[in-house]
């Protein structure tokens, strides 16, 4: 690491304490939120060489404290500049936890003075701590829950009447982050009930990217929650009103989405499964299509560890049931082609041979245990008679449609 003069160490401290003093008196929160953006300044250096500079420069010349308080165009800003540069320091010498303990302090001090100022003009800066504070932290992971309760502390100050409230859905998106990462997405409910209870903001005033932040992560919480029908409704509206350039953030919501639709009975587009790279589903939903429960076994254990990361595998798990529908009114069909006068009328032992060609070993038994969850779950409309080993299907609409009603969690093993 190339340090500079001495000199020049000492301007570029005071050119950043001048843009600091300029930014805040003249309310420019554009170039405040930039003297603030560590992320992006140490990930894209060769386009953002301020604060590595400045870094630099604070590394090299140790005598910044006195620079501030021996000026008076700066000392009021002692308590805000010190830690921040004390985090800027170690960030650039790769001390994360350091660097995450004086930008917490930092950031609890910026807190202060945003709360005594009246307007929200400091807002997108405010945004900018919040991001630094939650990406500091998950580079040194044993600082997240410190960062959730800070981020708790920035809602509270938002959670208010007046201009500032708009920034409450930005920090709890960004708290929902933080809960997911550690997995205590239960947290989640809690900040969602002060939102509602709040009644801070009609949601469709919120900025764009904050509403589909919130309804993506709230959407993986309902999947969480086996609530299929208000997670399909979550998660497209964050599709819907997703920026369509943003092709990485609409994978993610498709992710989710793509299980969801699937556990309501509606299957994507192939070109959807190419265009964003979501290959992984390709053959869950043939086998939904087939009425092969060989198949989606097959593709649930080749892409287990997969799906177990995104936390989808159960809702896929649960296709099942689907699958031997699909694979009965197939035999279905084919029988209403060879005798339509007994087409409703489906030999247990049939569907034996189906299953087992499928090498799937089953017995009577178990093949009416399948019907009668599938009659039972309103799958298949019919009835049983017992003494022939049949299942009379109904005659009108045997196979109802699931008309985006999810069917109940039922595992079978074979």
């Amino acid at each position: 690491m190339a340090y500079p003069s001495m000199g020049e160490a000492h301007r570029r401290t005071t050119d950043y304490l001048n843009k600091f003093s300029d930014a805040v008196s003249y309310q420019d929160v554009a170039s405040l939120a930039h003297l603030f953006s560590f992320s992006f300044s140490f990930s894209f250096s060769s386009n953002s060489p301020s604060l590595l500079s400045v870094a630099d420069a604070l590394n090299f010349f140790q005598d910044s404290n006195r620079l501030i308080k021996q000026s008076d165009k700066f000392s009021q800003f002692g308590e805000i500049l010190a830690p921040l540069f004390r985090s800027l320091q170690c960030y650039r010498l790769g001390n994360l936890v350091d660097a995450y303990h004086a930008f917490e302090k930092f950031a609890n001090v910026f807190i202060q003075e945003f709360r005594n100022w009246e307007s929200a003009w400091a807002l997108e800066a405010l945004y900018v701590i919040a991001y630094e504070i939650r990406v500091l932290a998950e580079r040194s992971p044993e600082k997240l829950k410190g960062a959730g309760s800070f981020l708790t502390k920035v809602f509270g100050v938002l959670a208010g009447k007046g201009q500032k409230r708009v920034g409450a859905l930005y920090v709890t998106c960004q708290l929902f982050k933080i809960y997911f990462k550690l997995g205590t997405v239960n947290l989640c409910r809690s900040v969602i009930r002060s939102i509602e209870t709040a009644c801070i903001f009609y949601f469709e005033e919120f900025p764009r990217r904050d509403k589909v932040t919130c309804m993506y992560y709230t959407g993986r919480l309902e999947v969480f929650n086996e609530n299929f029908p208000a997670a399909d409704h979550k998660l497209s509206y964050a599709l819907t009103h997703c920026n369509p350039l943003r092709e990485a953030n609409i994978r993610m919501i498709l992710k989710y989405l793509i299980p969801v639709k699937l556990s309501l009975g509606i299957l994507p587009k192939v070109w959807l499964l190419e265009k964003y790279s979501l290959l992984e589903y390709s053959n869950v939903i043939q086998a939904l299509k087939r009425g092969d429960l060989r198949l989606l076994r097959h593709a649930l254990q080749e892409h287990e560890d997969q799906f177990l990361r995104s936390g989808v595998y159960l809702v896929l798990e649960k296709l099942e049931l689907q699958v031997y529908q699909r694979l009965v009114k197939k035999i279905y069909f084919i029988q209403k082609q060879e005798d339509p006068s007994k087409a409703h009328q489906l030999k247990l032992e049939v569907i034996v041979k189906a299953l087992k060609w499928l090498e799937m070993e089953v017995d009577l038994d178990e093949v009416e245990c399948i019907m009668t969850i599938l009659i039972y779950e309103n799958l298949v409309k019919g009835y049983f008679a017992h003494k022939s080993k049949v299942v009379v299907l109904s005659k009108q609409d045997p196979f109802p449609e699931l008309n985006g009603k999810p069917v109940n969690s039922w595992r079978l093993t074979l």
